[in-house]
């Protein structure tokens, strides 16, 4: 790969920010932080359209206690965390009136919980939050710009099966292929499989080709559709994935994007 290329590369996968476990271990699906921060902080604009007077800032998410993590049941991602609760952390400013800033954290941190379990899947069990500044009217609150993620939004390549004309160095291959019809044939039946589940917007290949098969493992990688829970998606992409094989290998799913 060329400097440009890698570089590119680099900055993708920074991004992403942390690869989160989605579900349980056995489930063998991650979620991308970047991903989750999207949704995370259109739950808390909602509470804030409600008059809360509530405005999220930085927003972090981790493993609550790493040493009660367990492992997973496939191969992960690179640098992937293993399964384990999660814990949120943010700040937020606040009106100086309105609502006591007790109830308004509590809501805030409700709807930060609900948000990660209902439209994601993450196993959240702890919410920290911290009021970094209070201002005098609701017009005051400004929209906080998430922490540089790299690439920002475009980070997201999305899969073209019918593109062909990029070269190695300048635009990656839509599947990993290994020497062999046989290898090929495999990620080819495993892209569709993937493809055509509901809930899959596209599969995408921020770190590299969508679907990878490496010693009877394969990794697939994709955006979800907006209305679709970012778990339910992942667990029948596995299943459809295995099935497409003849030899059932082992499958983890990547969820880099939630629409």
């Amino acid at each position: 790969m060329a400097p440009d290329g890698l570089t590119r590369a680099v900055r993708r996968r920074l991004g992403l920010g942390r690869l989160l476990p989605l579900g349980e271990a056995s489930d063998g699906a991650w979620l991308a932080e970047k991903a989750a921060d999207s949704v995370l902080r259109q739950a808390a604009a909602e509470v804030a359209g409600l008059g809360v007077g509530v405005n999220l800032g930085r927003l972090r998410i981790g493993l609550t206690d790493p040493d009660a993590a367990v492992a997973p049941a496939v191969p992960p991602p690179p640098g992937a965390l293993p399964p384990g609760p999660l814990r949120i952390e943010a700040d937020f400013t606040a009106t100086a009136v309105g609502e006591p800033l007790p109830h308004r954290a509590e809501r805030l941190r409700i709807a930060l919980r609900e948000a990660a379990s209902a439209r994601l899947g993450l196993a959240v069990t702890a919410v920290d939050l911290r009021v970094t500044d209070l201002v005098e009217a609701a017009e005051e609150l400004v929209a906080a710009t998430p922490p540089d993620e790299g690439n920002g939004g475009g980070d997201d390549e999305t899969y073209e099966p019918d593109d062909s004309s990029g070269s190695p160095d300048s635009s990656p291959q839509p599947v990993e292929r290994r020497d062999g019809p046989e290898e090929s044939g495999r990620v080819d039946r495993a892209a569709a499989a993937a493809a055509a589940v509901p809930g899959v917007a596209r599969l995408t290949r921020t770190l590299g080709a969508p679907v990878q098969y490496t010693d009877g493992h394969l990794r697939v990688e994709l955006a979800t559709a907006a209305g679709h829970r970012a778990l339910a998606v992942a667990v029948a992409v596995r299943r459809a994935v295995a099935a497409s094989q003849d030899d059932r290998p082992t499958v983890a799913v990547l969820v880099t994007h939630v629409e």
